[in-house]
């Protein structure tokens, strides 16, 4: 890794295990030894890919042990893990015995970001079940148009690490993080906070609801100016409640209605601030119109809202949140707009891997035909079923667990026709579209929105979206 040279005589000849090879892992070990500690990495898989970047970290010096996870080596003085690692790993249960901490790569470079002498970037943290990259990336566009200094990094893709060792320097930092990542950052303390919204997911990796709110709630600890939160979700806004945070600073509410004082809403089509004013009992300033945002579906302007908040927290001018919104461009397979076949408009949300995100998705349209199914990941469709009803027209199903949500459809929508796509060979895509497209009439929208992740029949859910517009661009070449 790149980036300016740093030493700390905290980490000087300090056994330090890194758990976990990969994304975080191999960045931090590498950032470790620079520091002068003894590093040692320690991986479950043996494969290949393993091997090879194995090779290049003991190259530098650096001791890996693949094929064994679990065991805690000698004289270990701190882990600092991966953060999809279990909490209840063998590993973590010795390190808790012999009394070893254990850090995330977050606490890592929350740890080092005053490194070299240099003066610290604030961070505004977003985390939350679902909208978490596209909050950032507004984020960190409305910041940039404000000619702020910034990076959307974290959760992300792009190392905290990097972006607090490398040679650029930010005047604030967009970070996303996941809940796994919170759970092994004790000490992060962002400027503001936003967590987006609560639905049970990776429930099997933090073993209840519970669990799991409370690490999205350790995004708010020791928050110095807001704490933003989402008013259409109680639990966002108890976690404020329950936060340890600086003194004077604020609890700032999002709703996607009109907005009471300290709350960012809509009033006619258009943001509004009513936090960030003077005399916000009385006042409130325009921001942007609904049409910035891009696209304007409700759960899409609710981001919008909360990246907004965030930014205005930091001081950013209203110009700037309406700038940012319209530079803004969304990634792919986010509720992306792929063609228009027969006055039917075909939509590809194959990054709605959960019955949460779906369901936003179906809110956001009022005729739909809906492709969905995959691995369901202990999930239930029941309530996103039932909430969804009156919206379809149609459902194809797809994937190793579609007969779950051909069930929940008998009990709550036994009037909706359902096609069941049985193959999932590489044209099973294919023959689900064109299903869909039977199903469908002029005015309609075809939405894939699996409610349910990939793996079971593609790489990734980028993948699946690809094959979904493939699909499409092929119906489209056929009825042309």
């Amino acid at each position: 890794m790149g980036g300016r040279e740093v030493t700390s005589p905290e980490f000087q000849g300090k056994r330090v295990t890194v758990a976990g090879l990969g994304v975080s892992g191999i960045p931090a070990a590498r950032v470790l030894h620079g520091l002068g500690a003894v590093v040692t990495v320690v991986n479950d898989g043996d494969d290949e890919r393993s091997r090879a970047q194995a090779a290049e970290l003991e190259a530098l010096g650096v001791t890996v042990r693949l094929g064994d996870g679990d065991t805690l080596p000698r004289g270990t003085e701190l882990i600092v893990t991966a953060p999809g690692w279990k909490p209840d790993k063998p590993l973590f249960a010795a390190a808790a015995e012999a009394g070893v901490p254990v850090w995330g790569d977050v606490e890592l470079a929350w740890r080092l970001r005053e490194l070299g002498g240099r003066k610290a970037a604030p961070w505004l943290a977003v985390t939350g079940t679902n909208g978490k990259t596209t909050t950032v990336q507004m984020l960190a566009s409305i910041l940039k148009a404000a000619g702020l200094r910034t990076a959307a990094v974290g959760n992300i893709g792009v190392s905290l690490l990097d972006a607090v060792l490398g040679e650029e320097t930010y005047d604030v930092l967009a970070v996303e993080l996941s809940s796994y990542q919170l759970h092994w950052a004790p000490s992060l303390r962002a400027d503001s906070a936003a967590v987006l919204n609560l639905a049970p997911d990776h429930l099997d990796w933090h073993g209840s609801m519970e669990a799991y709110a409370a690490d999205k709630g350790r995004v708010y600890e020791g928050n110095r100016v807001a704490c933003v939160y989402n008013v259409g979700d109680k639990a966002t806004e108890d976690l404020v409640r329950e936060a340890d945070v600086e003194e004077g600073c604020r609890a700032v509410g999002f709703t996607l209605g009109t907005p009471g004082p300290s709350q960012l809403g809509v009033v006619d089509g258009i943001l509004v601030d009513r936090a960030f004013v003077e005399n916000r009992q009385k006042n409130a300033q325009e921001l942007a119109e609904v049409s910035d945002v891009r696209p304007s579906a409700p759960h899409n302007i609710a981001n919008a809202l909360a990246a907004a908040a965030l930014a205005r927290a930091f001081g950013v001018p209203a110009g700037a949140v309406r700038d940012g919104l319209r530079a803004f461009t969304p990634d792919a397979h986010r509720i992306a707009h792929v063609a228009d076949v027969d006055g039917v408009a075909y939509v590809d949300d194959s990054k709605a891997t959960n019955t949460h995100a779906a369901e936003a998705s179906l809110a956001a349209y009022e005729s739909i035909v809906w492709i969905a199914g995959g691995l369901a990941k202990g999930a239930t469709f029941d309530e996103l079923v039932a909430k969804s009803a009156q919206r379809l027209r149609g459902v194809v199903l797809i994937g190793a667990d579609r007969a779950l949500i051909r069930e929940a459809l008998a009990r709550h929508a036994p009037e909706v026709p359902v096609v069941d796509v049985a193959r999932t060979d590489t044209g099973a895509m294919l023959a689900a579209v064109q299903e869909a497209a039977r199903l469908s009439g002029a005015g309609d929208t075809v939405l894939l929105a699996p409610a349910c992740a990939s793996m079971d029949m593609f790489a990734n859910y980028n993948k699946r979206g690809d094959a979904f517009a493939e699909a499409v661009r092929e119906l489209g070449t056929a009825s042309a």
